[in-house]
């Protein structure tokens, strides 16, 4: 998991011998949870799952969260089980902004407190960075209670990858030998709650609450430069001023709208994958 452009993609075509597809840039083109090929590491074999982020460039966070949810729960209906989570985060980020920063915690809550130690948040592009620079960031990403301190301080770890193959599968031999876990939304969902319910989709209410105010604000802003530019008679700032308005109008509607038909549209999303992975209750 992790934001997009972080290089999850990248770390399991490396790792594994795949070849799902890279986006360039930040922006995505990871819009369902991709698998790799079956691969080994030291005796065990293993498949990593490739996620969009929570800041994807072609879906809603709402998309993403229905995506992955459904594929979490029919994975575990099938009978396969997690041994942990990687989280990728550029050390080359001279900050961490707030799209970043809502995908972790989408993370976290995903994951839940008690599977932060099968976690590993791994660190990549070093080769892009000064040393010095990069131990200071290294230092700040762990010591932050808004970055991975939280995971850190329950025995999760921050591990560096060098963009080989040796380096990844040196940190997929610390999952591996781990118990294999349940996370959060898992069990959640597994017990009967409700999508709308789980503490992944509070956080994410949370986060489109302030979104809404956000973009209220800005309407009320817009209304009054549309007010000021009738009166100056300037027709073509209108013009713009009356797209904008638009485009900020459907952005809160399409959110308002997404979030309101999670539920049926996660029940759909989960009909399709035990579909595709010919899911047996088990």
């Amino acid at each position: 998991m992790g934001s997009t452009g972080s290089g999850k993609t990248t770390f399991i075509n490396l790792a594994a011998g795949s070849d799902l597809r890279v986006g360039s840039g930040l922006e995505s083109c990871t819009n369902e949870v991709q698998t790799s090929i079956p691969f080994k590491v030291g005796a065990k074999q293993v498949v990593l799952l490739d996620t969009p982020g929570f800041d994807d460039t072609s879906m809603t966070d709402t998309d993403v969260l229905r995506i992955i949810s459904a594929y979490l729960v029919a994975m575990n209906k099938q009978g396969a089980r997690l041994v942990g989570v990687i989280y990728m985060q550029r050390i080359s980020d001279l900050k961490i902004g707030g799209s970043a920063r809502r995908d972790l915690r989408m993370f976290q809550e995903l994951c839940g407190e008690e599977a932060y130690e099968n976690v590993i948040v791994v660190t990549n592009m070093w080769g892009t960075v000064s040393e010095e620079d990069g131990i200071a960031r290294e230092q700040e990403l762990a010591s932050k209670d808004i970055f991975y301190k939280p995971i850190l301080e329950r025995k999760g770890r921050m591990m560096r990858h060098d963009n080989t193959q040796k380096s990844a599968h040196h940190i997929l031999e610390e999952l591996v030998q781990k118990e294999p876990i349940v996370l959060r939304i898992q069990r959640e969902l597994a017990e009967g709650v409700d999508i709308t319910q789980t503490a992944a989709f509070k956080q994410l209410d949370r986060e489109l609450s302030e979104m809404a105010a956000k973009h209220q604000k800005d309407l009320e802003k817009l209304k009054d430069e549309m007010f000021q530019a009738e009166q100056e008679m300037d027709e073509e700032t209108q013009k713009e001023l009356a797209e904008e308005k638009q485009k900020v109008e459907d952005d809160l509607q399409k959110a308002q709208t997404q979030a309101s038909r999670l539920a049926s549209d996660y029940q759909a999303e989960l009909r399709r994958i035990e579909e595709k992975l010919h899911v047996r209750e088990v």
